[in-house]
């Protein structure tokens, strides 16, 4: 299962057909570690990743520094669904089951709350389960937490992303929260922790991105 994965975004890539390069760079008992290269006609991806054996994942904790966030259920919070003539959301959030905790969803209604802050819900559709593949999705589903500042909503491409996976999620909904503390340079980034319902912490993010126009 992936450990550790990173991504560098050197040209948007469009919807459409990829070829995808694989080349080994460590094969070990404990890791293996590849480097992957992601072209299309329109741009390329570069990436490069850690693995291990599942059971590496499968302990208690030794140390948690904070816990999963309480948030109302899923049932109370705002879906996410791409409007009919617009950008935001993204047409992804057809495909999967976001929900926006009450007090972050202003943002898409244009009203920021003013705290670089996005937490929520997510899950696939047909109780279809997150896999460690799937974590890499989730870690990218949420609209940028820097959409509650006030501040012009834009795209804010990535520039690099990497996503921790820790465990193998147990159950359908899965905890998300998303933040940015520091908006400089024209970067800005966000961190992401991601929980099951069972109160096991599956993956983390961080991601550099630039800040919208």
């Amino acid at each position: 299962m992936p450990v550790s994965l990173t991504s560098h975004f050197t040209r948007p890539v469009s919807a459409g057909p990829v070829e995808i390069s694989v080349e080994p760079i460590k094969t070990g008992r404990t890791f293996s570690t590849l480097r992957a290269q992601l072209t299309s006609e329109t741009g390329s991806l570069s990436l490069i990743g850690s693995f291990a054996d599942p059971d590496r994942t499968a302990h208690q904790p030794d140390y948690l520094a904070v816990g999963p966030q309480e948030m109302p259920p899923p049932e109370d919070c705002i879906r996410a669904l791409p409007p009919v003539d617009g950008p935001l959301p993204p047409p992804l959030m057809s495909q999967v089951e976001v929900r926006i905790h009450p007090d972050d969803a202003s943002s898409l209604e244009g009203r920021p709350s003013g705290v670089a802050t996005v937490r929520g819900w997510f899950r696939f559709h047909d109780s279809e389960p997150v896999d460690p593949i799937g974590l890499l999705l989730v870690a990218d589903a949420f609209p940028p937490a820097i959409f509650n500042l006030d501040r012009p909503m834009g795209w804010t491409p990535t520039v690099e992303m990497t996503t921790h996976v820790r465990s193998v999620p147990v159950t359908e909904w899965l905890r998300c929260a998303f933040t940015t503390r520091f908006v400089t340079g024209g970067f800005l980034e966000e961190d992401g922790e991601i929980w099951d319902e069972s109160g096991q912490l599956v993956a983390l993010s961080r991601q550099l991105a630039l800040v919208a126009r």
